[in-house]
């Protein structure tokens, strides 16, 4: 994608550093926000941590990644970031978010959350950080490795659908109910080449 290597290899990980970054992370986040309400207030901070994600995780993947812009630029911008994948969808190195960008973005998330509500705002980011790392595991798995049980082979299809039927539709890869709750939702015509791959 790029000309220069350093910023090729900014935009890949391999799934080995992925685990070990978010595992020494999440653990910091969680004790970050540890002690800061009682254990039931915790529990439901970290719920809506997790449902604030999914929601993002939708709204990102349909009027971000695939915003359609005019320009040179714009378009440049927008394979960059999304483009790429859809290109070559079975790239093992680039089914995952680079840190470049998780790491980055979710900075910057966490401190507008403990901007807003201190101490407490690392217990929602401590769910919104799980329900991204949920997400783009599930979404590795749904291009890199074979899919065992039924709900792994759901997600999957859902995916598969919205790069070999139709991009406009399938947006969320983990919380697959805001396809139907938004009205993106594809259907099994959507592509007769995804029962082939199941």
């Amino acid at each position: 994608m790029f000309r220069s290597d350093l910023l090729e290899h900014m935009t890949m990980i391999s799934p080995r550093s992925f685990a070990l970054i978010w595992a020494v992370l999440i653990p910091f986040i969680a004790w970050m926000g540890w002690g800061a309400v009682d254990a039931g207030t915790w529990i439901g901070l970290v719920l809506l941590g997790l449902l604030t994600w999914s929601i993002f995780e939708y709204a990102m993947h349909r009027f971000i990644f695939h915003w359609e812009l005019r320009s040179e630029l714009g378009r440049w911008w927008t394979f960059v970031i999304h483009g790429n994948h859809h290109h070559d969808p079975n790239d093992s190195h680039r089914s995952l978010m680079p840190p470049i960008v998780s790491v980055t973005w979710g900075g910057a998330i966490w401190a507008a959350l403990v901007l807003l509500a201190r101490q407490p705002g690392s217990v929602v980011f401590l769910g919104f950080i799980i329900g991204y790392v949920t997400y783009d595991g599930i979404h590795y798995a749904c291009h890199q490795l074979p899919v065992r049980g039924p709900l792994m082979r759901k997600l999957r299809r859902h995916h598969l659908r919205h790069h070999f039927g139709r991009q406009e539709g399938n947006y969320a890869i983990t919380a697959i109910f805001w396809d139907r709750v938004f009205g993106s939702h594809l259907s099994s015509k959507a592509s007769s080449s995804i029962r082939a791959r199941d």
